[in-house]
């Protein structure tokens, strides 16, 4: 009996960058993260085709028990003093967790339950951040250059940004090289 040996998609871990496979690509630009934002009018002074962020995934089978693979690659910058951030979501299915894998770059993880109790993770190259279920979670790089986190999560998950559409309790801003998290409701 004669056994084939099949080459898997890989990851360059220097750049997140995917090869092989059948990668599906999405582009969120500055105009896609209405609300996000706490200062309007400096994001309204960003061109809104402005690339924030990029995700990469792996095409792959639906269903329960089957998982997608993902990277996103979010660049530095800031509107007003806020990072530039994911648009952040809790799971339609809130019992799914995630796990993030830092590879690139310097930033926070955000992580935010249903009683809106909030809390940061620094993001790392080869950093490890397990996201229980019933848990919103959002990038947010606070480095110069692009911080990039592999994603693996059940594909049943789905997304709900409904449920954060008054934003996260904190906010996480920089003045003069310094990086405050702010809550929302204090200021």
């Amino acid at each position: 009996m004669s056994t084939s040996i099949s080459m898997p998609p890989d990851v360059a871990f220097l750049t997140g960058q995917f090869s092989g496979g059948n990668v599906i690509k999405k582009v969120t630009r500055c105009g896609d993260l209405s609300g996000v934002f706490h200062d309007l009018t400096a994001w309204q002074a960003i061109p809104a085709d402005t690339p924030v962020y990029e995700v990469e995934m792996l095409d792959s089978p639906q269903g329960e028990g089957e998982l997608y693979v993902g990277m996103t690659h979010l660049h530095p910058g800031l509107v007003g003093d806020e990072f530039y951030m994911t648009r952040g979501h809790f799971h339609q299915r809130r019992e799914q967790g995630e796990v993030y894998f830092g590879i690139r770059g310097s930033g926070l993880l955000l992580l935010q339950n249903e009683q809106g109790e909030a809390r940061l993770e620094q993001v790392s190259p080869g950093s490890v951040h397990i996201i229980p279920g019933n848990t919103a979670h959002r990038l947010i790089n606070t480095g110069t250059e692009i911080l990039s986190a592999l994603a693996v999560w059940p594909t049943v998950a789905g997304h709900d940004y409904r449920s954060l559409a008054g934003g996260f309790a904190l906010r996480v801003t920089g003045h003069e090289g310094k990086i405050q998290a702010k809550d929302v409701q204090n200021g």
